[in-house]
């Protein structure tokens, strides 16, 4: 499932590949691209072709970026986007394997948690989120993961 709750409003994979273009115009150019978007829950893909390092895998910063979106995926998709936007306060990646394919990264924000943050950014005007993601190869084997540090901040603060 890839829409949104309303009949209406276009699916948030769209809402995310149309945005990229113009919000992160670099990740666009590596060809990240939002395959299943929904509240709680984002994967994205990017492909090998054109994102090769020097001895013959996907450049590290490609494998830091088709993961680190997935924040931004699951808030559009999750939180009020005309009251709260999201960004990154910090980063880790972990590579673990040899990435010579098209990548996958997914990740979840469980529902409790996004209750949590609801209420904390409801009362503060801000909350801060962890998000753990797992980046696949086409084989399904984990080349990299990441734990990002993300907030959800009101528009105006």
């Amino acid at each position: 499932m890839t829409g949104n709750s309303t009949d209406d409003a276009p699916p948030f994979v769209d809402i995310i590949n149309g945005a990229l273009e113009f919000t992160i115009p670099a990740a666009a150019k590596m060809g990240v691209q939002a395959v299943e978007v929904r509240r709680g829950f984002a994967a994205t893909t990017v492909p090998l072709e054109g994102n090769g390092n020097h001895f013959g895998v996907i450049y590290a910063g490609v494998q830091f970026t088709v993961a680190e979106v997935l924040g931004g995926a699951i808030a559009v998709a999750t939180f009020d986007n005309s009251a709260y936007y999201p960004l990154v306060k910090g980063f880790e990646i972990k590579f673990v394997g040899m990435a010579k394919s098209q990548l996958r990264a997914e990740a979840t924000l469980p529902e409790e948690e996004i209750a949590r943050i609801e209420a904390e950014a409801a009362e503060r005007g801000k909350s801060d989120f962890t998000l753990e993601a797992v980046v696949t190869d086409a084989d399904g084997n984990t080349v990299a993961v990441t734990k990002g540090l993300y907030q959800l901040r009101a528009h105006g603060k």
